[in-house]
């Protein structure tokens, strides 16, 4: 037999072939899933990073440092910034060996292309201490500029609208005017050489042309809002230089007075120096007050303008005013009416302390009311002709020596023989000038609400059973239609100012 061949290679197997094909393919989609987390087998280091604004950043996106892929984005979450707003928080992973980020180094966040992908650009700084493994940059440190799709979100409808017309616009502007616009091209090159010297002369810092336009910019801020005052005052300008030109022999009299005019107006400028120094003075004086002004102007102008509508009427009223004076005077210099006043004034002398003692017993205990109303069942017994006065008649006590009944009495009523047949004793009950109220204004209606007390009699010697004296001791209290207390704001008095006056009792004032 002939002897075998080589050995057949393993490469020819295509079983095998097949199983390393898989294999591989295997491997490279496994790395290009991970490769949004940085390929494997490549050691990092993590960065945290905060922004002010997301700017439209996902997980996967590139971390470039001078333009070179040096990591990637891993996450990013939400995070409240130092002061106060919500920002967000990017963590980067960064291949080590990019070196370490000094902490002095600054984060940008750029466009990537036109369709919104974006990128982080690192721009590391000079400093010796860099950042530890899972640091995190501060927002200072960091910006986020304006981004191309933030740019294109401006071309709204009604912008995008705005821009058609004003096409339209130059359009209809440049229409059939070909030689003008030659023309303006012809002349062009002129201008710009006597333009340049002009340029460079402004574009000089000592001509400080960026300050006056600041100074521009603050004068139209200021302006803006008396805009549509300016334009009624240059409109009214223009009615008065209209009518100035229309009479130049009048312009040149007043341009010919002029120098005279001037020279007095410096003269009293001179003299009004010192009058417009202390009025500056009171100007700063006035400073506080005018500061104070402003605060209660929203009170003060409601005022302002209800006493507008009120002047409006004041004329009328100070026609008729007019009258109501004239008729008072009339009344002033009528020899009758100091007379009448000097009554009427001592009228009022009598009658105020008069009231003041007279008036509780209406305001306090209603007696005036209580007077009509008894007056009223006082008449009121019927008969066959209407009604008749109801009388009670009292007999006296013919056993008693000194009754009410007895003509010429040595003595008062104090009571008579016991075991009378007639009935019983008679007493003298006569407290006239019962109080109102007591010495505090509290209510003491002592007249009909109460029973006969048997002994009041502060002066009797012989201390009989009598009852004569005024008062009552302590407040009897209100009627039942009247009040605790005299009325706020009334005067009052217990006992009366004037004329005859009561026996003073000091245990019973």
């Amino acid at each position: 037999m002939r002897a075998k061949g080589r050995q057949q290679s393993a490469w020819a197997n295509p079983v095998l072939i097949g199983a390393v094909t898989v294999l591989f393919v295997l491997v490279a989609v496994f790395l290009a899933y991970n490769s949004n987390s940085g390929l494997p087998f490549v050691p990092t280091r993590e960065l945290k990073v905060n922004l002010s604004d997301g700017a439209n950043l996902v997980a996967g996106n590139d971390v470039r440092e001078g333009g070179y892929l040096i990591g990637i984005i891993t996450a990013l979450k939400p995070v409240q910034l130092k002061d106060g707003p919500i920002g967000a928080q990017a963590t980067l992973k960064l291949n080590q060996s990019a070196g370490s980020v000094p902490v002095d180094s600054r984060v940008t966040v750029l466009s990537k292309s036109a369709l919104g992908l974006k990128y982080v650009d690192l721009i590391k700084g000079t400093s010796a201490r860099t950042f530890a493994d899972g640091a995190t940059m501060p927002e200072s440190q960091t910006t986020v500029p304006v981004q191309i799709d933030q740019v294109f979100d401006t071309f709204n409808q009604p912008t995008r609208s705005a821009i058609d017309q004003n096409l339209v616009g130059f359009g209809d502007t440049l229409a059939a005017r070909g030689s003008a616009l030659n023309d303006t091209l012809e002349d062009l090159p002129p201008l710009l050489t006597y333009l340049r010297p002009v340029a460079a002369y402004l574009s000089a810092p000592p001509t400080e042309l960026t300050r006056f336009f600041t100074a521009l910019d603050g004068f139209m801020r200021t302006v803006a809002p008396v805009a549509q005052v300016n334009a009624d005052l240059f409109t009214n300008m223009a009615t008065t230089f209209a009518a100035i030109s229309s009479d130049p022999q009048a312009l040149e009299a007043t341009i010919a007075d002029s120098p005279s005019t001037l020279s007095v107006s410096t003269a009293s400028l001179k003299v009004q120096q010192p009058f417009l120094t202390d009025f500056a003075s009171l100007g700063r004086s006035l400073t506080p007050a005018t500061h104070s002004l402003v605060l209660a102007l929203p009170q003060v102008n409601p005022a302002i303008e209800a006493g507008t509508k009120t002047l409006i009427r004041t004329p009328a009223l100070n026609s008729r005013l007019q009258g109501v004076m004239v008729a008072l005077r009339s009344l002033a210099r009528a020899p009758g009416t100091n007379l009448a006043l000097n009554a009427l004034t001592a009228t009022v002398g009598t009658l105020n302390p008069m009231v003041k003692y007279l008036g509780p017993y209406q305001t306090v205990c209603d007696y005036w009311n209580y007077w009509w109303t008894y007056l009223s069942e006082h008449l009121s017994e019927a008969t066959s002709f209407g009604f008749a006065q109801r009388v009670l008649l009292n007999q006296t006590n013919p056993s008693q020596t000194n009754n009410v009944g007895t003509q010429g009495a040595t003595a008062p009523v104090d009571g008579g023989v016991a075991n009378s047949p007639f009935g019983g004793d008679e007493y003298l009950h006569s407290q006239n000038y019962g109080a109102a109220i007591d010495n505090q204004g509290s209510a003491d209606c002592e007249t009909g609400q109460r029973g006969y007390p048997l002994k009041l009699n502060s002066f009797d010697p012989q201390h009989r059973d009598l009852a004569i004296d005024p008062h009552t001791p302590g407040d009897q209290g209100p009627t039942f239609a009247g009040v605790a207390h005299v009325p706020k704001g009334e005067t009052f008095s217990r006992n009366p100012e004037t004329g005859p006056q009561l026996a003073s009792n000091p245990s019973n004032p």
